[in-house]
């Protein structure tokens, strides 16, 4: 990945406080369904896989979540610190939204 990408505090290592602050800014950040802020916490050449799509960078990921936020109405993300090391960690998380004809999803 590039060095592009600006540093999000908090930066490893990481302690079970400070795993899970990154989490809760990351599902803060997601739940703003604003498309530019959120591809910024993502490198240049960030790649992404989401069913069908296929993201190859910042812009095409910004992109997708204008598109994604469009269509999944009032959408709110959960996210949980799973496990961490010194320098990884792992989430799980669970979303919902609801189409334009009130149909939810979970």
């Amino acid at each position: 990945m590039s060095s592009n990408a600006q540093t999000r505090p908090p930066l490893p290592p990481f302690t079970r406080e400070s795993a899970t602050e990154k989490v809760r800014l990351a599902e803060d950040g997601w739940n703003s369904r604003d498309a530019e802020k959120v591809s910024l916490a993502y490198t240049l050449d960030t790649q992404w896989r989401n069913r069908a799509d296929f993201v190859e960078n910042r812009e095409e990921a910004q992109n997708f979540l204008i598109r994604k936020w469009n269509k999944e109405l009032d959408y709110r993300l959960i996210k949980e610190l799973w496990a961490f090391t010194d320098n990884r960690i792992a989430v799980r998380y669970a979303y919902e939204w609801h189409d334009d004809s009130g149909n939810w999803f979970r």
